[in-house]
């Protein structure tokens, strides 16, 4: 399997500071955050968003090799994924990874798309 790489580079107080991040293998995203995005619901990105996206793509993924591997391969798979930061004792975590995962399958009911 390869090896994916990202890497983020945090510059100066943990309040007023500023962050960016980047995909280094593909160079497919990039981003900037700050305290502010990451804890305090200001405009603009977080590494909690992307831990958000990696697992709504990586659950649609396995879902649709699951579904296919029963005979019923998808159409389409969309997932939303809601990942909820709270202050914790001696900092912060995440709290919650809450998935919504919606599917078109030819041959599949609900139950059997809810199975899967």
């Amino acid at each position: 399997m390869p090896t994916s790489t990202a890497s983020a580079v945090w510059n100066g107080k943990l309040k007023d500071g500023t962050g960016n991040f980047r995909a280094e293998t593909s160079g497919a995203f990039q981003g900037q955050y700050t305290f502010g995005t990451r804890f305090e619901g200001q405009k603009g990105t977080n590494p909690e968003e992307l831990l958000a996206a990696a697992h709504a793509a990586c659950f649609s993924m396995a879902l649709s090799g699951v579904l296919e591997k029963a005979g019923t391969p998808a159409e389409r798979i969309t997932t939303t994924a809601h990942c909820t930061v709270e202050k914790a004792e001696g900092g912060f975590r995440i709290t919650k990874m809450r998935l919504e995962t919606r599917g078109r399958v030819s041959g599949a009911d609900a139950a059997a798309f809810k199975r899967a």
